[in-house]
């Protein structure tokens, strides 16, 4: 049997699936299982030891090199190229975890005999569907996507997140922590302080006081987390601080972060990859809400924290706001206490 999974990005969406991964893997042991994703997130899947092959798809950079010409032959020849390993099986099964055009149209090219997708008609992706599946938006994304498993007539047990990696990535960021002086059995809070979105931002002050006061009255070392785009803003916060702290932003892969969220007591985050990342592991986190819901997209799991105001307008859901109301609600004073009540 040959299975596709079509979820695309972004980080947390992707880890969302992961659950879904293992039942499937569970119910079909023998069959070769696909997965086609965007590179933001890839690091998640490969080697992953519940997916037999990953295809990456450049779609973002595909359309800005197209769009300003360059590359051209060569980037139609790469596109030629995913094409040509997705259409390399036919498949049993394809699932559209993602239920957008971008991913639709993948399902469509891919051939599958059982094409599967959800009802909602978004950027009318049920036309690439051959069976579909009621998508209910009161669940958590989670527990959403097992609605697919459960239509295949899988039993759906405890959700389970298998994230790839291991000794290696244990050990380098075992090595990193000690070069920043945390030693190997010491615990620390790890902060994540970027999102995709503008409105899911904190602000640069309160995140620094914030690390001011964990550092100084729980006597607990901070250390700041992410990608290549949260270097900019680490460096701002800690130079807003008095106390010591340790950046390790741009320095981890994915899986690495993983490990390093395995390490850690706590961690805060903004509604964020790294924020399901976290949760993914086991690792109870002190989450930033604004603009999105955490009932759909929150930490999934026990002992969790999520801090939101709860002002009329919020979940909006919107990218651009220029009040951003929701988070300028949220306060120090409630986010240290959460922290300090999660570590005791």
């Amino acid at each position: 049997m040959n299975i596709l999974i079509v979820k695309l990005s972004a980080v947390g969406d992707v880890i969302h699936t992961l659950p879904s991964l293992s039942l499937l893997r569970e119910a079909f042991p023998d069959a070769h299982i696909t997965w086609v994703v965007e590179e933001s997130a890839a690091d998640l899947l490969l080697g992953h030891p519940q997916c037999d092959r990953v295809l990456i798809s450049g779609r973002k950079r595909w359309i800005a090199d197209l769009r300003r010409g360059r590359r051209i032959a060569g980037t139609i020849a790469d596109i030629r190229s995913f094409l040509a390993d997705l259409r390399d099986r036919r498949y049993d099964i394809a699932i559209d975890f993602h239920g957008l055009f971008k991913s639709a149209v993948i399902m469509g090219f891919a051939g599958a005999h059982r094409k599967i997708g959800y009802r909602s008609m978004q950027e009318m992706s049920q036309l690439f569907y051959s069976e579909t599946v009621h998508e209910d938006m009161a669940k958590h994304a989670v527990l959403r996507y097992l609605d697919f498993i459960a239509y295949l007539g899988i039993p759906v047990s405890e959700p389970r997140f298998v994230i790839p990696g291991g000794s290696e990535e244990r050990e380098r960021v075992d090595r990193m922590l000690v070069e920043a002086g945390i030693e190997r059995e010491q615990k620390f809070v790890a902060v994540s302080p970027v999102a995709l979105w503008n409105t899911k931002l904190w602000y640069n002050d309160r995140f620094a006081f914030l690390g001011d006061r964990i550092t100084d009255e729980l006597a607990m070392p901070v250390v700041f987390t992410g990608g290549p785009d949260a270097i900019g803003v680490v460096h701002d916060i800690r130079r807003r601080m008095s106390a010591e702290s340790v950046d390790l932003a741009g320095e981890t892969s994915l899986r690495e972060l993983a490990r390093l969220y395995e390490r850690a007591a706590l961690v805060v985050s903004t509604d964020s990859g790294p924020m399901h990342l976290a949760a993914a592991v086991g690792t109870p986190t002190v989450a930033l809400f604004g603009p999105t819901d955490p009932g759909r997209t929150g930490p999934f799991g026990e002992g969790h924290r999520v801090i939101r105001t709860g002002i009329e307008c919020s979940p909006c859901f919107r990218k651009e706001c220029d009040s951003r109301a929701c988070m300028a609600g949220i306060t120090v004073e409630a986010v240290f206490d959460a922290v300090r009540e999660r570590l005791e």
